[in-house]
């Protein structure tokens, strides 16, 4: 698009690998959505054997990224890559203002890429304050009822699913791409947004549906991955957004909505995977709070931005959060 007058106002990004049929009604839950504003749609496929790249190539409105992650190439084994990585080869390549981060295994509700831009665009008005993300209200089908967005270290807003202001990513040198292999660096890349003066807010007309149907196997599988993340994500915010010693500020904020469409109807039933799949972004752990005003109230800075580290001490402390 050489005209700046007709480049899309949202990109929306997905990461897929081995889920065809998971991968085919999040695109078409894009395509239905009823979006009067200009989008277009990126997939980072990481290399899948299912025949997704296949039907991608095939899709004549969507941007394809193929980036191999396993097995080897030429007697080499092919270098795995974090979350971070894939995101910011799709982050990267996007043109629109505002960049909708959902993942393979969502189906947004309709109307939700309207409700988000018009949001993020009616916060920029005011000039007052420096918005990089709205979180759209998500609820994991067939387990959960209700839907939520969710308060990560200090209380502040993070993104599961949702739009990112592209200056705002760009701003923050995007996700992290080392310190973390999956888990929390949707959380992390938040956190970064915050500490640069930015904020995070909910976005109460936008709704996702994403479907939770990773089994218990797979769930062990991936667990030394969910710990690795986890012991990162409390050291790397420790004194800034996190006091080990302090209140615990993380929480969902629920909002009550019956979906007239009926959208989760649309989950396909899961197949069996080839491989272990790339693991689900886990779901911050913390207690359900009131159901979310239109507007959250700011959090307060937290008081314990200087607090000394204790790097032995906070390991310790650390290890037996991760094993609870």
């Amino acid at each position: 698009m050489s005209d700046a007058s007709q480049r899309p106002t949202v990109s929306v990004v997905l990461g897929s690998y081995n889920r065809l049929p998971f991968l085919e009604q999040a695109i078409e839950s894009i395509r239905q959505n009823g979006a009067s504003t200009p989008y277009e749609i990126i997939v980072v496929d990481g290399g899948s054997t299912d025949g997704t790249i296949l039907w991608l190539v095939e899709q004549k409105d969507v941007v394809t990224i193929v980036q191999h992650n396993r097995g080897e190439f030429r007697g080499q084994p092919i270098r795995r890559r974090s979350w971070g990585y894939f995101m910011n080869l799709g982050f990267k390549a996007t043109q629109g203002r505002y960049i909708l981060m959902i993942s393979d295994d969502c189906l947004l509700v309709p109307g939700a890429i309207d409700a988000g831009a018009a949001h993020f665009a009616e916060l920029e008005r005011d000039e007052s304050r420096r918005i990089a993300g709205v979180a759209f209200y998500y609820r994991n089908w067939p387990l959960e009822q209700e839907y939520y967005v969710q308060r990560t270290f200090g209380g502040r807003m993070m993104v599961n699913h949702g739009m990112y202001a592209r200056w705002a990513l760009e701003a923050v040198g995007w996700a992290e791409e080392d310190r973390y292999i999956f888990y929390k660096a949707d959380g992390d890349l938040c956190l970064k947004m915050w500490e640069a003066g930015y904020e995070v807010v909910d976005c109460p007309g936008a709704f996702v549906e994403h479907y939770e149907g990773a089994n218990v196997e797979i769930r062990q599988t991936n667990l030394d991955v969910i710990n690795h993340d986890r012991m990162a994500y409390f050291e790397r915010w420790n004194g800034i957004f996190w006091d080990p010693d302090g209140p615990d500020l993380r929480a969902r904020v629920t909002l009550a909505y019956e979906d007239p469409h009926r959208t989760a109807d649309r989950f396909p039933v899961e197949p069996e995977p080839e491989a272990t799949p790339e693991p689900e972004v886990a779901a911050e752990p913390a207690a359900v709070a009131p159901p979310a005003a239109p507007e959250p109230p700011r959090a307060p800075a937290p008081s314990f931005a200087g607090a000394p580290r204790d790097r032995q001490g906070l390991r310790a402390r650390l290890a037996r959060l991760v094993r609870g």
